[in-house]
């Protein structure tokens, strides 16, 4: 991994909600081709942090930058090119309940490509033998299996091939053998040089797929260090973290 090839960074970031301060000075960098796994307990605003980076919430002050821009100070309009460019996989899959496994995928190519109806389906196709759902095109999202819906989001938010995932608490309420399944597709999708940041109350899953690790506390990050660092800190906070403490 190259550090000097940094896809996104976040400058001193402050965000709060009238009282409650959830990021007083967050900063951090994620490098190309890396999977960056953000912990901290509940209310330390880790999905507020994607939600700022997508353009969903706008901070106080501070600066994400990306592509040589200010995301914060984009306008919606100037916003929605950017979003083709870093994804976001929302917890629950977030799919069209009207639409087919297969119209939900095509979405995003038929808003934002020039792309053939052929060559729509023949993208479908490939995703979803990447995500194991072949021969689920025609099936409704109340008929797919909560792993499924989840894996269906996934391919549905990878499908423009962005430079940067989102991803919101991804196993969050699946079974042991769907988790597995899901971190099995992102680490396809990580061999394939995939750069994005993993919030997450699964500690094993993260350490699983992340390269490194960054810890949200009292509104900063504590420390952000390399998966086998984090696992042999004697810092406590760490250690409460690693050990499941602050789930």
């Amino acid at each position: 991994m190259n550090d000097t090839q940094i896809a996104l960074e976040v400058r001193d970031v402050h965000k709060a909600f009238g009282e409650k301060k959830v990021h007083s000075g967050v900063s951090f960098e994620l490098h190309q081709g890396e999977i960056l796994g953000l912990f901290g307990g509940s209310g330390t605003g880790k999905s507020v942090m994607l939600r700022e980076i997508i353009g969903l919430e706008k901070p106080d002050q501070g600066s994400i930058l990306f592509e040589g821009r200010d995301l914060t100070t984009l306008t919606e309009w100037e916003l929605f090119p950017v979003r083709t460019k870093i994804s976001y996989v929302f917890q629950n899959g977030a799919l069209f309940d009207s639409l087919s496994v297969e119209e939900n995928l095509a979405y995003p190519l038929r808003e934002h490509t020039k792309l053939s109806e052929d060559e729509i389906h023949a993208k479908v196709e490939r995703m979803l033998e990447l995500i194991d759902m072949k021969n689920s095109n025609h099936l409704l999202p109340a008929e797919l299996s909560g792993g499924m819906q989840k894996r269906a989001g996934l391919a549905r938010a990878i499908i423009l091939e962005p430079k940067v995932i989102l991803f919101d608490e991804p196993t969050a309420g699946l079974d042991p053998l769907n988790t597995k399944r899901l971190l099995d597709n992102i680490k396809k999708l990580k061999e394939r040089g995939m750069t994005g940041i993993f919030v997450t109350h699964d500690i094993p899953s993260a350490f699983e797929i992340s390269d490194r690790i960054a810890i949200i506390y009292q509104g900063k990050i504590h420390v952000i260090d390399t998966v086998e660092n984090i696992k042999r800190s004697k810092d406590p906070l760490v250690q409460s973290f690693v050990s499941g403490a602050h789930s």
